[in-house]
């Protein structure tokens, strides 16, 4: 099976313990994550070859995330290292009715201050059939826009299948700006995916009869977002994750996909979340993997939407689970009795 590699941010993640608030909190769980990343260590949870590729600066907590990566499957070896520091972020988790909080640290990292001479494009593409991106790269500052413009040009001069999630940050750069930089890119997207906000937020494209504040999801709304996208940018695919939040502890969770003029729609999950950072990301690496191994599309899209389902019932970025776990509730064990 042909080559992921994934390029993004490594951070590290810093979140006050339990359902603690942040001015409550005087001690930090730290862990690591980062989109692209997540989306790496999906992959290589189901036996896929993933390389994830970033900058990170010179010293012990980057070498500790490094290690980490390499011990969950991760190839590491295209990794740039210098600059001055690794970003951070720091997680506050919500309760019923109180939202989950992030704030980021990640001026000045190592990848936002990267440049072209940093990668190889050519070496690190060599055995790829895959290339995935998030929206947030590009977010980082204009010259990692410009390497990720390098990476998908190249990632398509070898035939490499190009994907990306729009992953709308606001906290990073304006709607206005998001849209510019991403209509630039979108001409070498063959995979699209994005949740219930992303359209709108990047390219204006907004589903009918839908409100995302009250949970209201309409799904010939998400069908329209589906044939919109296709015709402006001429995707293969659009995928699109459907998040009814009931509150912060409990949401149903679903997933649309749009491929070859049809349309797909996934078993709804009602999730009592343990921790959903890191849901849209293993969402994506569960579709590239079914995708690559050749799963019709339906079946693709269920192994896709029971690996985010699971990894809302797991701490950290990471989707650490399997392969046999992840095909059990697609087919229907979702009784959460003991295994033994």
């Amino acid at each position: 099976m042909g080559k992921l590699v994934t390029f993004g941010e490594l951070m590290l993640r810093l979140e006050a313990p339990g359902r603690l608030r942040i001015s409550q909190a005087r001690s930090y769980d730290a862990v690591y994550g980062g989109g692209e990343a997540n989306v790496a260590v999906s992959a290589a949870n189901y036996g896929m070859e993933a390389d994830f590729v970033t900058k990170l600066p010179e010293n012990p907590v980057a070498d500790a995330a490094i290690a980490e990566l390499r011990g969950l499957g991760v190839g590491t070896s295209h990794i740039a290292r210098g600059g001055a520091r690794m970003g951070i972020y720091f997680v506050e988790h919500g309760a019923s009715q109180r939202a989950s909080s992030v704030i980021y640290d990640r001026a000045h990292s190592s990848i936002s201050e990267a440049e072209a001479a940093d990668f190889d494009w050519d070496l690190i593409f060599d055995g790829a059939e895959r290339f995935h991106f998030t929206g947030i790269t590009p977010a980082l500052s204009p010259a990692c826009a410009s390497i990720c413009e390098d990476a998908c040009r190249a990632a398509k001069a070898r035939g490499v299948i190009v994907s990306c999630d729009l992953n709308y940050r606001k906290k990073l750069w304006s709607t206005e700006e998001a849209g510019r930089v991403m209509s630039r890119l979108m001409k070498y997207v063959d995979i699209c995916i994005a949740n219930e906000e992303d359209a709108d937020k990047v390219f204006g494209i907004r589903a009918d009869d839908t409100d995302v504040k009250t949970g209201t999801i309409s799904d010939e709304g998400y069908r329209q977002v589906c044939r919109r996208l296709t015709e402006r940018f001429g995707f293969s695919t659009v995928a699109v994750t459907l998040r009814e939040s009931v509150n912060a502890d409990v949401n149903n969770w679903s997933a649309m996909m749009y491929r070859g003029g049809e349309f797909y729609k996934s078993k709804k999950y009602e999730i009592h979340i343990v921790d959903r950072v890191g849901g849209g990301d293993s969402f994506s690496g569960g579709l590239i993997y079914a995708d690559h191994a050749g799963m019709e599309p339906q079946a693709a899209l269920e192994f896709a939407v029971a690996a985010s389902c699971l990894k809302h019932t797991i701490v950290g970025d990471y989707n650490r689970v399997t392969k046999k776990e992840v095909e059990a509730l697609a087919s229907g064990d979702g009784s959460g009795r003991v295994s033994r």
